[in-house]
C-alpha cells in the first residue's frame, strides 16, 4: 500500500529511534528536561523567534497561541478556509471564547491588507474589538499553497497598524520556505507567534513547536499546562524532533515527488489536478464522473491512500516515506483504478 493521505504518517528512521533510546531525560514541567531545553533553543533559532515551546500537536500549538494572544469575547480574523476554523473542533469558541470574523483569501488563502484592515473592529460599549489575526502558510484547504513572505508581511502589517497581534499556523511553513528559497525565519519576521510541525514533512514521530517571545512564550507554557499538555520526561519524544529539525532542506525532495504525481496523474482522462506548489496535490475527480469517496475507494483497491477534501476533490500529500519510484507507482494504480 502507497500511503499519500497525509505527511503525518511518517514513521521515525533509525537514526530517531536510536535518539530517542539515549535521550537525557528530566520533568519538562519543572523545566528540567535537558533535551525539551535543546529543542526549544533550536527551534527558536530556526524561525528567528526569542523563545519556544515544544506542545504534543499543532492544533494544541495553535490553540495555546490564541489563548494566550486574546482576551475571552474578543474577535479573530481567520481566513475562512484555515485550518483553526475548518479542522479544530471549534476550539476557538471552546477554549478562548472568542468570536470569529472570517476572511476570504481567495485562490491563495491569504487576505489582502485591506480585508484585514477593513475586518477590523475597534473596542466599544458595544463591540468586542479584535484581538488577533491568524494567518496559515502553507495554506492546506488551498492545495499546499506556499504564500510569499512579502503577503504575510503586508497581512500583518495591517494587522499591527491597528495594534493587533498576528499568529501563524505555520504547521508546513517548512515546506513554503523552502518553495521561495528562504529561511523559515524570513518567512515569519513579521508575525508575533508561530506554530510548526515536527511530525509532518520533517519527519518526527510527534510534536510541534510554538515560538515568540520570551514573554509570550512564558505565558503561553502556562496555558499548555491548563491545556493538559504539560510533559514530564518528554525528551523521549523531543530527541528525534532536534533531528528533524535538520530536515528542512530536503522538503525539497517530497515537492518533487509531488510535482511528478501530479504530472502523471493529470495524464489520465478524467482528472483534474492542480499544479503543486509544495508536497500537496488536489485533483478534481468530476470529469471522470466519480466522487472524491468513490474513486479513493477505487484508488484504495489499487493500493493508493489518499483523503476526500470535498465533494469532487481529493488530496494527496507526499513525504519521506515515499519516494520517486512510489509516486511513479501510485499514479499508475490511480490510472487502472479509474479506468476499471
Amino acid at each position: 500500500m502507497i500511503d499519500l493521505r497525509s505527511d503525518t504518517v511518517t514513521t521515525p528512521d533509525d537514526a530517531m529511534r536510536e535518539a530517542a533510546g539515549d535521550a537525557e531525560v528530566g520533568d519538562d514541567v519543572y523545566g528540567e528536561d535537558p533535551t525539551v531545553n535543546e529543542l526549544e533553543a533550536r527551534a527558536a533559532d530556526l524561525v528567528g523567534m526569542e523563545d519556544a515551546l515544544y506542545v504534543p500537536t499543532g492544533t494544541m500549538g495553535n490553540q495555546i497561541a490564541v489563548r494566550t494572544h486574546t482576551d475571552r469575547g474578543q474577535e479573530i480574523l481567520v481566513e475562512r478556509e484555515s485550518h483553526v476554523i475548518k479542522w479544530e473542533l471549534g476550539g476557538l469558541a471552546q477554549l478562548s471564547n472568542l468570536q470569529v470574523r472570517t476572511l476570504d483569501g481567495g485562490a491563495r488563502g491569504i487576505p489582502t491588507p485591506e480585508q484585514v484592515r477593513d475586518g477590523f473592529v475597534e473596542e466599544d460599549l458595544h463591540r468586542p474589538g479584535t484581538g488577533l489575526l491568524s494567518l496559515e502558510n502553507s495554506h492546506n484547504s488551498k492545495g499546499g499553497v506556499a504564500i510569499s513572505p512579502e503577503k504575510i508581511d503586508a497581512a500583518a502589517e495591517a494587522a499591527h497598524d491597528d495594534g493587533v497581534p498576528v499568529h501563524l499556523d505555520g504547521a508546513r511553513v517548512c515546506n513554503a520556505a523552502v518553495a521561495h528559497d528562504v529561511s523559515p525565519a524570513r518567512m515569519v519576521e513579521n508575525v508575533d507567534s508561530v506554530m510548526f510541525c515536527l511530525s509532518k514533512g520533517l519527519g518526527a514521530p510527534v510534536g510541534s513547536m510554538v515560538a515568540g517571545s520570551e514573554e509570550f512564550i512564558a505565558r503561553a507554557r502556562r496555558v499548555r499546562k491548563l491545556f493538559g499538555g504539560g510533559m514530564r520526561q518528554a525528551g523521549v519524544i523531543a530527541a528525534p524532533g532536534l533531528l528533524a529539525l535538520e530536515n528542512v532542506e530536503r522538503l525539497a525532495d517530497d515537492h518533487d515527488n509531488a510535482r511528478t504525481l501530479a504530472e502523471r496523474l493529470a495524464e489520465i482522462e478524467g482528472l483534474d489536478v492542480q499544479d503543486p506548489e509544495t508536497n500537496i496535490v488536489l485533483v478534481n475527480t468530476e470529469g471522470a464522473d466519480l466522487t472524491a469517496d468513490g474513486f479513493l475507494d477505487a484508488c484504495e483497491d489499487a493500493g493508493v491512500l489518499g483523503t476526500p477534501f470535498d465533494t469532487h476533490v481529493a488530496r494527496f500529500c507526499t513525504h519521506w516515506d515515499v519516494d520517486h519510484e512510489d509516486v511513479v507507482a501510485a499514479a499508475e494504480r490511480v490510472g487502472e483504478a479509474v479506468e476499471s
